[in-house]
């Protein structure tokens, strides 16, 4: 099936008031894990490559052709985004990739330097009919720094939203990355006012760190997109170490990665169907 754009993604779930899972390549496997998940569940998904990720690779192309080759192959649903992208060119570069969305992350700036960038990235985004995402208040972890008390004002989410022109906004709203206990406390209140005050998706980072409740609350409260790549590399790397552990003779590669590659799949299938439905048929949450 052709890629999807991830604004039809987004705007199919913002419509439902659904959310959707946007879960991160690390590698070949993972890319098709996600991929075989999408189709499993039925479901749209979006395949995130992040910028750490594409140090890794030691450049963007590589992993972006194969990570565009399995979502075109895909009988599902798939869109391609660039993550957490903190350098302008590498967002142009995607771009002229074929991705559907990229993520500029200019959230280290401060605000006036933020909305300079994000400007730039969405004028060549926009005239390349790809989608934007941003990111106002700074969301914790990666280094270790779980900073519980940044928190994203509605009113500048506005502002910043109708001064860029951004497509959809990552939001602090208690989440922190690569958390490994599933233990955030969201503030839903804020996600509502949020969802309330600014007219385009929200979006979730640091989902790992939160429990299926407390994101399904956080998609009846105004979330739409829900990022998801810790918690899943633990259901990889689970797999692969019990892989091993049953199986010390094994020196090809193919046979504890082929166990990886399936944890995830189950995992991202059943994350996705959360996602999908939590908000659906309830009525709650925020109105615009």
């Amino acid at each position: 099936m052709p890629l999807i754009p991830t604004a039809d993604l987004l705007h199919a779930a913002l419509a439902n008031r659904t959310g959707i899972g946007a879960f991160n390549v690390i590698h070949l496997e993972t890319a098709e894990a996600l991929a075989a998940a999408a189709e499993d569940a039925g479901l749209p998904v979006i395949l995130q490559i992040s910028q750490n990720c594409v140090a890794y690779h030691g450049g963007l192309e590589p992993i972006a052709r194969a990570t565009l080759a399995i979502a075109s192959a895909s009988q599902a649903h798939v869109a391609v985004h660039l993550d957490h992208a903190e350098d302008e060119e590498l967002t142009r570069q995607a771009i002229d990739l074929g991705f559907g969305s990229v993520m500029f992350d200019g959230a280290k700036l401060d605000y006036e330097h933020n909305v300079e960038a994000t400007v730039r990235v969405v004028e060549y985004a926009h005239a390349n009919d790809v989608f934007v995402e941003a990111e106002l208040g700074e969301i914790g972890g990666k280094d270790g720094a779980h900073a519980p008390g940044v928190r994203t004002d509605p009113g500048e989410a506005r502002r910043f939203v109708d001064e860029t022109g951004v497509d959809a906004l990552a939001v602090a709203v208690g989440s922190s990355h690569a958390m490994t206990e599933r233990t955030a406390s969201l503030d839903l209140g804020l996600i509502a006012a949020l969802y309330t005050a600014v007219p385009v998706p929200l979006v979730l980072h640091g989902s790992s760190g939160a429990s299926d409740e407390t994101i399904v609350s956080a998609i009846r409260s105004g979330i739409t997109k829900v990022n998801v790549s810790t918690h899943l590399n633990g259901f990889f790397t689970d797999a692969v170490r019990r892989s091993l552990a049953e199986h010390p003779e094994v020196v090809d590669s193919r046979r504890y990665l082929r166990e990886g590659r399936a944890a995830v799949a189950s995992e991202a299938a059943r994350l996705l169907t959360l996602f999908a439905v939590s908000g659906s048929s309830t009525g709650e949450g925020a109105t615009r």
